[in-house]
């Protein structure tokens, strides 16, 4: 789908950004920015983690206030008070990190604190449903106004905050990576919904990692880059290579592949029939010494699951862990950790970091009883040398160790959580999700990182759902659906479109595909399946 052109409007801005600068103890963020949205159009706004976006969008929702520097709105300046006061003037924000009340459902959370009252008192629950399956049904989004929040997928959580941002009926609508959590479908609902939106007087800044997702959706592109304006382009005209070397700085390698491919490592580790009671169904691979075994499927293959199953997070009902040819135990993270094996999980924030504690603390959590302490005692120095070194070698932008880890960029917080790992000196590290939320620049620095890893005799297994990013790194690559291994590519068999094949293969419920498999339709409960659907 290619970009829609959209003839020019008047000639002011819809929003202008003009001469903005802001700075935090110790750190820069913004200087002399500039921004301008037309009316009817879809900028998109780049930059590497840490460029300014984030803290651009919060001065723009009125969550930060800026130094110096002016906004304006149809020709008029604006003094942004706070959120609230964004929403009033028209400007409504989809932040990354979810604002939603778990326990709510979802017609309470989109019109939270703007509840539908009978005599200014009691709650009109049946107007409230109404209004919001109203919303819902004008917007085509795929949600139950009733259904509770925190019972929903990931995805659908995401359309709330669509639902929730547009009920103000904004005129201008900042999307921050709105489609991390979303898969390819998902992504074409939400690109059908920015095009219903945009009118001759409404507008959208998409901020966005996905350079092919920019080029579908947007028309023209704001570069970033350390704080500072770069320039803006139109999306039509411009190489997605030439919006990237604006970003960094200089240009990418084209075309690069898996380095130090062999068939000829030992085997690590050995997962043999591994099953849960909830998805997977006798998972079995192995992982050698040396070599990044990549893991690709859709959303809800159990890519994650069989990782957490690995490491303990998760109850198994049957299989068995093989390292270095003895079977082991695992019961718990903590018994993972002494085995050598260290999860990133994709919920960094959640599982991955202490976010109120700085970033020497984060980096040695992992290892400090065993190589920071003596009789009770943390040796400071050495932790504090030892945070240093992998800031400088990660290349982890912050004032110092001693920064609060919530203050950091997303790529930034993601570097300390490799950071604890690799301090834990751990031999087989299962990277989930490693690079999402990070720009295109720092995520070349994580490539190379995870290739020096594996040169250096390190066992990498790598969960992600970008396939350019699979067939990159990966020596070998196993393909999941709906539970179950469907199939262990060797680096010169993997493409796009084999994967893709392995990955929506439906053994459970189409016999031709289990069959391929070669599984036994009837134990996989496809014979029934299909025999269930005849009419």
């Amino acid at each position: 789908m290619t970009s829609t052109t959209r003839p020019p409007t008047a000639s002011l801005p819809l929003l202008e950004v003009v001469g903005v600068n802001k700075s935090f103890p110790g750190v820069r963020a913004l200087s002399d920015m500039r921004l301008d949205l037309r009316a009817g159009e879809v900028l998109a706004l780049v930059g590497e983690n840490g460029a300014g976006k984030s803290t651009l969008m919060k001065l723009l929702s009125g969550i930060y206030t800026p130094d110096t520097g002016t906004f304006s709105l149809d020709g008029e300046q604006l003094e942004i008070t706070g959120p609230k006061h964004a929403t009033e003037l028209g400007i409504s924000i989809i932040h990354q990190e979810f604002n939603l009340v778990p326990h709510l459902t979802v017609a309470q959370n989109i019109f939270i604190g703007r509840e539908p009252r009978r005599m200014r008192l009691l709650l009109d629950e049946r107007r409230l449903v109404r209004e919001a399956r109203e919303l819902i049904e004008r917007l085509h989004l795929p949600l139950d106004p009733t259904a509770v929040v925190g019972d929903l997928t990931v995805a659908n959580q995401q359309m709330v905050e669509i639902a929730k941002a547009l009920s103000y009926d904004p005129r201008v609508l900042i999307m921050d990576e709105p489609t991390a959590a979303l898969n390819d479908v998902e992504v074409e609902t939400l690109h059908d919904l920015i095009r219903r939106f945009v009118r001759p007087e409404t507008g959208v800044i998409y901020i966005s990692h996905r350079m092919e997702e920019i080029k579908r959706i947007a028309d023209r592109v704001t570069v970033i880059r350390d704080g500072q304006y770069v320039d803006t382009v139109d999306v039509g005209s411009t190489s997605t290579r030439e919006i990237i070397a604006m970003m960094v700085g200089r240009m990418l390698a084209d075309g690069a592949g898996p380095r130090g491919v062999r068939p000829d490592r030992e085997v690590l580790l050995e997962v043999t029939g591994l099953s849960t009671r909830t998805l997977l169904k006798g998972v079995s691979f192995d992982l050698r010494a040396g070599e990044i075994l990549g893991f690709a499927g859709l959303m809800g293959a159990g890519r994650t699951e069989t990782a957490r199953a690995i490491v303990g997070a998760d109850p198994v009902d049957a299989g068995v862990i093989t390292l270095r040819g003895e079977q082991i135990r695992v019961g718990h993270p903590a018994d993972a950790v002494r085995h050598g094996i260290g999860y990133l999980s994709e919920d960094r924030k959640r599982y991955g970091l202490l976010l109120d504690k700085d970033v020497k603390a984060n980096v040695t959590l992992g290892a400090l009883r065993e190589k920071f302490t003596t009789a009770g005692f943390i040796h400071d120095r050495a932790a504090r040398a030892r945070a240093s070194e992998y800031v400088g070698s990660l290349r982890i932008k912050t004032p110092s160790v001693d920064q609060t880890t919530k203050f950091l960029s997303g790529g930034n917080q993601q570097k300390v959580v490799i950071a604890k790992w690799l301090a834990r000196d751990c031999d087989i590290l299962i990277f989930d999700e490693p690079t999402r939320g990070i720009d295109v620049g720092a995520k070349e620095e994580i490539y190379q990182l995870l290739n020096e890893l594996a040169e250096r005799g390190k066992s990498i297994i790598m969960i992600s759902s970008e396939l350019p990013e699979v067939l990159r790194m990966s020596h070998r690559v196993v393909v999941m659906s709906e539970g179950r291994v469907t199939r262990i590519l060797d680096a010169g068999e993997a493409t796009q479109e084999s994967i893709m094949h392995y990955a929506t293969l439906r053994p459970d419920e189409n016999v031709e595909d289990a069959v391929e498999l070669g599984l036994d339709p009837v134990d996989t409960g496809a014979a029934e399946a299909e025999e269930e659907g005849k009419p």
